[in-house]
């Protein structure tokens, strides 16, 4: 991770006012963003809602089920999803610093000595609770002396402020506060997720970085020399080498109810433009009643969304020839043609496992500018897959980064195989230390580390 000057230095850049389907993997999508929310609805656009959908606004198939009016045709819909420009926040969480590697050998002492600090917090009381106000730099207040208190026990606040103002120090505090905490560090508390932040117990922080501790004992300093880690807490992808951070992407990942799963693996290929074959739940949950409303209009919905029926001959089906109410649709095996909108992107990186879980792509842009990114079913959405890409194949002559990118609009499938071992690894690491002296928080999002209310809701 970058050094807290380094922090400090970006961060007052900053104006102090700015802020798979994946895939589905294995058995469902993403409620809020399914695998084919790219499809917005007209709410999006300031336009009425419809109820164009049989499981609602939150059924498994999201945007492409969910959004548009019964009387109009879905293609008129299509649009794709990009993330907003000129948005210092967005700018902050979409280019997270380099550094130390979350599985860095030395973070082990680092989270034990952190241990010791967080247990003489709680030892003392811990810090006092923030009101969810809103707190902006040059208030002053007693709302402003409770922050300062709060922030000068976790060790973010240092000597040279003045009390109750809002001051260059307390600025420089919050930012790091943010920083140690994912947050965008802008400096300024908003009334949500930073205050959220501020107000998890000091026990529950000690309980992160012990359970975490021990899940750094089993992994750190135990990898390939190149590897890329998954830190489901984070929503983060590292790419490392040498034990040097190269790549530091911001992902998506399960939520609570469809968990990303801890694994070690190898990458084992590469695929460019891939079909996505539709899960059995998502069929006969979603799918099928999807095709009876389109049918009972007179409309295709596979030609609306360039999907595929498969017979158990694997012959592709006439879809004009489908009962959508008989029962042998519900044999059917159903994919999602290569194409700019495809549920998984157009780039899939595959290892073997037992959950059915990859990195992948999504057109779901937008999704990696927000602060919390806990939206698949399992799978890993990556932003800057590309690059990923080009990284894991950088000792193929034939494959960079810009034949990857102008792949990008063409549809054509290619399975290219990693020649080289690099390892996989899932974690779930909410918190640790690191040798600069500091100390990392994420949400304890599944409840693994805390019981009750996990460790923030930011």
């Amino acid at each position: 991770m970058p050094n807290l000057a380094a922090v400090v230095r970006y961060g007052s850049r900053l104006t102090i006012g700015g802020l798979a389907v994946a895939l589905l993997c294995a058995s469902v999508q993403p409620l809020s963003a399914g695998p084919f929310n790219m499809f917005k609805s007209r709410s999006s656009q300031g336009q009425p809602a419809t109820q164009g959908s049989a499981g609602g606004n939150g059924g498994l198939f999201g945007g492409l089920f969910n959004g548009g009016s019964r009387n109009t045709q879905p293609q008129g819909e299509v649009t794709r999803s990009e993330l907003p420009t000129g948005d210092p926040e967005v700018a902050m969480i979409l280019n997270p610093g380099l550094g130390t590697p979350t599985l860095e050998k030395g973070n082990v002492a680092a989270t034990r000595s952190a241990i010791q600090q967080y247990q003489a917090i709680v030892a003392q009381g811990g810090w006092p609770m923030v009101q969810p106000v809103a707190m902006k730099p040059g208030r002053r207040g007693t709302n402003i002396q409770t922050l300062q208190r709060r922030l000068q026990i976790s060790g973010d606040l240092l000597a040279g402020y003045e009390p109750g103002r809002y001051d260059r120090a307390t600025v420089t505090a919050v930012k790091r506060f943010q920083y140690r905490h994912g947050l965008p560090a802008t400096g300024v508390v908003d009334s949500k997720a930073t205050v959220a932040a501020l107000n998890v117990p000091a026990g529950t922080r000690l309980a992160q970085l012990q359970a975490s501790l021990k899940r750094l004992q089993r992994r750190a300093g135990k990898t390939r020399n190149r590897y890329i880690q998954v830190n489901v807490p984070a929503a983060q992808v590292e790419a490392v080498r040498g034990g040097r951070v190269e790549l530091r992407n911001t992902a998506v990942v399960g939520k609570v109810q469809h968990q990303t799963p801890t694994l070690s693996s190898t990458v084992s290929q590469v695929k460019f433009n891939p079909y996505w074959n539709v899960p059995r739940s998502i069929v006969k949950a979603d799918l099928i009643p999807k095709g009876q409303q389109f049918s009972s209009r007179g409309q295709d919905m596979l030609a609306a969304y360039r999907m595929e029926a498969i017979d158990g001959q694997g012959r592709i089906v006439d879809p004009r020839s489908i009962d959508w109410y008989g029962r042998e649709v519900q044999g059917y095996r159903f994919r999602q043609k290569p194409w700019e909108e495809n549920s998984l992107g157009y780039i899939k990186i595959d290892f073997p496992n037992n959950h059915a879980v990859y990195i992948h792509d999504t057109p779901l842009k937008s999704l990696f500018g927000k602060a919390v990114r806990f939206e698949s079913h399992g799978c890993v959405r990556t932003h800057n897959v590309d690059r990923l890409a080009a990284w894991i194949l950088d000792n193929n002559p034939s494959w960079n980064l810009s034949r990857i990118q102008s792949l990008r609009h063409t549809g054509v499938q290619e399975n290219v195989p990693a020649t080289q071992q690099i390892g996989v690894y899932f974690t779930y690491i909410s918190a640790w230390g690191t040798p600069d002296g500091m100390v990392h928080f994420r949400p304890d999002i599944y409840n693994l580390d805390t019981r009750g209310t996990y460790a923030s809701n930011y």
